[in-house]
């Protein structure tokens, strides 16, 4: 955790006349008159530079995003350094962007909303830095928001969903399982024990070079994996899912990950050539081979037959492993009264949600509990600015964490979600019931 005053220099930190010639750069609208409170969102937790302008009824009047999966591609990953850097280069103009495009002056903004936690530390400081230099210069309030609070709340956005409910937030940085009481009031009922169901999806296609393959090389891992997947037998290999004796909600990845590691070696292995060593002539038709023939597995890098066979049984068992925690967390929230028995929500979000194979297996479990099943669209399934201004909305409308003095505000890398009342959930040893996953 890392303290704002003392590590601002460190970060992007416009002069005040260049925020003030920025603030001049906007036309004024004297005579417009708003109804509703309009917030300013920005997003900066990762490798998205995010802006967004939501009034209270949910309109969106404007945003903008500035993606730096290109650059990460050809990394082979996010280098945080690098996401500041991008960070810095592109806020400016991306909340200008979102205003601009919102026809929405500066001064007529309710308040500004940005993610302060969790998330990279270089990245969150260049969100937090530029949207106090705002605020100073708007004397606006200032609203910081959870990532993850955010991404659990989306969905109130998008469709008419009351508290409580259930929400599943799965990406490349998060794994958890949560029950939705209020606007900041949230039970952690279980998360990721290692790494995210993203970065593990992502590994592995780094693993299989995807990046080669025609059709992916344009696409995060994930989407890589997924779209392969359609082409192979998920049958053709037997990944156990993680777990699978612990009776609670928790999730785990890098064992599998690991397996799936080995599997990989093994096949470019026996996807090799054969070399021998030139003793005699080769080519004379009389050469009799009386020595070993030594295999040489194709290079690190090349791509294997089996590729899209790998990537349909790795996406599958990992949706019945995210399925059946999620079947144990309906169930526990249902023994215990914090969903209904008729009409329980369980609400789907994170870039990982985008992923349609897991959705199905998702709605297996939802249809075997009577439980709806939402998700945001996909845009608003990965990082973005509208998710942040609503946020903000939420918290403006319940008197939640509107900060009219910012001295000493800190951004946190690493934070909890609510309350964690995972080893309740553990201690209750629900057994859940088998489902046939065809999908």
């Amino acid at each position: 955790m890392l303290i704002l005053n003392k590590t601002a220099g460190v970060f992007f930190k416009p002069s005040k006349r260049k925020i003030y010639e920025y603030l001049r750069s906007f036309n004024f609208h004297p005579g417009k008159v708003f109804l509703h409170k309009l917030v300013l969102g920005i997003e900066t937790s990762c490798d998205d530079t995010a802006a967004a302008v939501v009034d209270e009824t949910g309109n969106v009047w404007g945003e903008a995003i500035h993606s730096q999966t290109e650059v990460h591609l050809k990394t082979g990953g996010i280098i945080p350094p690098v996401a500041q850097q991008l960070h810095r280069e592109n806020i400016q103009r991306i909340v200008q962007e979102a205003l601009s495009v919102s026809k929405i002056s500066p001064s007529e903004l309710s308040a500004i909303a940005t993610t302060i936690k969790p998330g990279l530390a270089l990245s969150l400081g260049v969100g937090l830095s530029f949207s106090l230099q705002l605020v100073d210069q708007l004397k606006k309030p200032f609203i910081p928001i959870h990532h993850m609070e955010a991404h659990a709340l989306t969905i109130r956005l998008t469709n008419k969903v009351e508290f409580p409910f259930l929400v599943l937030l799965i990406s490349g940085g998060h794994c958890l399982l949560a029950l939705v009481r209020g606007v900041s009031d949230f039970l952690l009922l279980g998360k990721s024990l290692d790494i995210a169901p993203g970065d593990m999806l992502d590994k592995v296609a780094r693993r299989l070079s995807l990046i080669k393959h025609p059709e992916c090389s344009t696409m995060s891992g994930g989407k890589a994996i997924e779209h392969l997947a359609k082409q192979g037998n998920k049958l053709h290999f037997d990944f156990k899912p993680p777990m699978q004796r612990a009776k609670n909600c928790d999730f785990s990845f890098s064992g599998l990950q690991h397996v799936v590691d080995k599997t990989i070696t093994q096949k470019e292995k026996e996807e090799g050539t054969f070399i021998i060593s030139k003793v005699g002539q080769i080519n004379n038709p009389g050469f009799c081979l009386k020595m070993p023939v030594c295999s040489v597995g194709i290079e690190k890098g090349q791509l294997l037959s089996s590729a899209a066979d790998i990537a349909a049984a790795v996406q599958h068992t990992t949706a019945c492993h995210i399925a059946k925690r999620t079947h144990r967390a309906i169930l526990f929230c249902k023994q215990r009264n914090f969903l209904s028995e008729s009409n329980a929500v369980l609400v789907v979000s994170g870039g990982v949600a985008s992923n349609l194979y897991i959705r199905k297996a998702l709605e297996i479990v939802t249809n075997a509990t009577q439980c709806t099943l939402l998700c945001p669209p996909p845009r608003l399934c990965t990082d973005n600015g509208v998710m942040i201004a609503w946020n903000g909305i939420e918290r403006l409308r319940a008197g939640l964490g509107i900060l009219y003095d910012t001295e000493g505000i800190r951004y946190e890398p690493k934070c909890p979600l609510g309350v964690d009342i995972s080893k309740e959930v553990g201690e209750a040893a629900i057994k859940v019931p088998p489902l046939k996953m065809k999908i």
